[in-house]
């Protein structure tokens, strides 16, 4: 990261949780005027079944090596609206030549742990380190394997190129990180990843917290409450089967060619 060292005080105090103890409500997460906005609790447990529970809940672990599992919600919320989706010319060309190429394909869930490894070997822009440490790659692959963690793949020539990896909740997508081997990999994967929630009637999808890439493709803050609200009304709904049709491109690359968006 690094991540920030939370330092309790006796006017700030953290919740420490106990293995499949409840999680504290969203509003007693530290605000904006503490060592670490958007904190909420802390522990040791980091399984499929915990992640379920915060994601479900409207939190997500974020922590480094040497720290406890972190636990946070952050007010406000970077969201993606897919309705929203800004499909820079550069990339759409680019989408357009992967798609038309017999020699490229969009893949679900064929190498997730792959991907996440790959996720945790290209540290963000600006990072030192990683914040997908063992344990916590570990616990996606769980998820994975119980049906609510999958990855987006983009291959080219037969070779894993670019992806990311999200969750995936009734009808909500929580975005979590991406990698990219070859020149826009990563973001031709995040506009398939679009492309799938549009066809699929999935409205939003989590971004977690604000940088100035996400911004570029659309994202933006909401309140803690707004998201919140939306996730009550679908995380409980149907899953999607998940599997890429190429037929997704064409909507998508048919908004971008009726409101065409300034190359960054």
């Amino acid at each position: 990261m690094p991540l920030p060292r939370p330092t309790p005080t006796p006017d700030l105090q953290l919740a420490w949780l106990a293995a499949g103890q409840a999680f504290p409500p969203l509003e007693t997460a530290w605000g904006n005027t503490a060592p670490a906005p958007g904190l909420l609790a802390a522990g040791e447990t980091l399984d499929a079944d915990t992640l379920r529970r915060a994601y479900s809940s409207g939190i997500f672990p974020w922590f480094s090596l040497g720290q406890p599992v972190l636990w946070w919600s952050p007010d406000p919320r970077m969201v993606l609206q897919t309705a929203q989706f800004k499909l820079h010319r550069s990339l759409r060309k680019s989408i357009v030549r992967f798609s038309r190429s017999p020699h490229c394909e969009i893949r679900f869930d064929s190498a997730f742990q792959r991907v996440v490894s790959a996720c945790a070997s290209q540290p963000r822009a600006g990072q030192s380190g990683t914040w997908i440490v063992s344990g916590m790659e570990q616990a996606y692959v769980e998820l994975h394997r119980a049906g609510h963690a999958h990855s987006v793949e983009s291959w080219v020539n037969g070779k894993l190129a670019g992806g990311l990896y999200c969750v995936n909740l009734g009808r909500m997508v929580f975005g979590e990180s991406m990698f990219a081997h070859q020149t826009d990999a990563s973001k031709i994967a995040l506009a398939a990843l679009v492309a799938f929630c549009r066809a699929q009637g999935i409205a939003m999808i989590d971004c977690q917290q604000n940088t100035s890439h996400l911004a570029s493709f659309g994202a933006a803050e909401i309140s803690r409450a707004a998201f919140a609200n939306h996730l009550r009304q679908n995380v409980g709904e149907s899953v999607p089967a998940w599997h890429f049709d190429s037929l997704y491109w064409q909507q998508i690359l048919k908004d971008s060619a009726a409101t065409p968006a300034e190359t960054p």
